[in-house]
């Protein structure tokens, strides 16, 4: 599988309209800034996927480390109102790697990438935003704070972005599908004790954690870091990513995908007050 975009990209920290970047001592932070709720759409997919491919080849940055600039929300879930333009992915479409599709590919992108990547989750991760969270090499969640859920099935459609093979290798098949099939969010704790996420820390703490471990592996010596990554590869996923998007492309376009996405914005979906409790607005509709 392709997994790289290998275009020349010239590195601009002003040019993404939906993140925050800077670079220090060999680490980019990346914060994510989509306001009202982070929404994963065309705008913040097209950042991301531009800003890791920029930094594929970049050799002075060793580590990226993402957060959120609104405290609730890492990222929601990828924009539910593309049920209404379904082709609003098509031009990040055409330069696909081999066997992915779109929401995939950004999670491979992510998950093969040559730095080593950090989420601090000290908000909520659902759905595609959740996805991103498991394809990052490590993630430290806030307790009391964070929470993280693969939704879909609630949207009468599975994870299509990579979510349900990066749970399987990570949690297990049974904790997996009791994720998907149960689409509940999960706290920082229960994260951390399936496996989730690296750790649940205290909220106050959470940055002097991760800001230590950035700090430490930004130090190492020239060349740990690839030797690790090289040892320590991400599994190939490629025959489980295509029967994944099998069976979400069976169901998204179902009257029941249809019906429950848009009952959900008409019910206050992707709104502050919609999203702090997203899995009971949803199962009032399956009714």
């Amino acid at each position: 599988m392709r997994t790289g975009y290998r275009r020349e990209i010239s590195m601009n920290y002003d040019a993404y309209t939906t993140l925050r970047v800077s670079c220090e001592n060999g680490t980019a932070r990346v914060t994510l800034d989509n306001p009202p709720v982070n929404v994963l759409n065309v705008a913040m997919m097209a950042d991301l996927r531009h800003l890791l491919t920029a930094l594929q080849d970049d050799g002075s940055v060793r580590l990226i480390v993402f957060d959120s600039a609104n405290p609730e929300f890492f990222i929601a879930h990828v924009d539910m109102s593309l049920v209404d333009t379904p082709d609003a992915f098509d031009k990040l479409a055409a330069d696909l790697p081999d066997g992915v599709n779109v929401f995939q590919a950004l999670g491979e992108l992510l998950r093969h990438q040559p730095q080593v990547t950090i989420v601090k989750l000290a908000g909520m991760a659902r759905g595609g935003g959740a996805e991103f969270v498991t394809a990052a090499d490590m993630a430290f969640a806030a307790i009391g704070r964070a929470g993280i859920g693969q939704i879909e099935a609630l949207m009468g459609i599975v994870p299509g972005g990579g979510g349900t093979q990066y749970l399987a290798n990570r949690i297990g098949r049974n904790r997996a599908l009791e994720a998907v099939l149960g689409a509940d969010l999960y706290d920082a704790e229960t994260a951390e004790r399936y496996g989730w996420v690296n750790r649940a820390v205290p909220a106050d703490e959470l940055d002097d954690i991760v800001d230590r471990l950035a700090r430490n592996i930004a130090a190492l010596p020239e060349g740990v870091i690839a030797a690790a990554k090289r040892a320590i590869a991400p599994e190939d996923l490629a025959e489980g990513l295509l029967r994944e998007h099998d069976a979400w492309a069976g169901q998204i376009v179902g009257p029941a995908a249809e019906r429950l996405i848009r009952g959900g914005l008409a019910h206050g979906a992707q709104t502050r007050n919609g999203e702090r409790d997203l899995e009971d607005l949803l199962r009032g509709l399956a009714g």
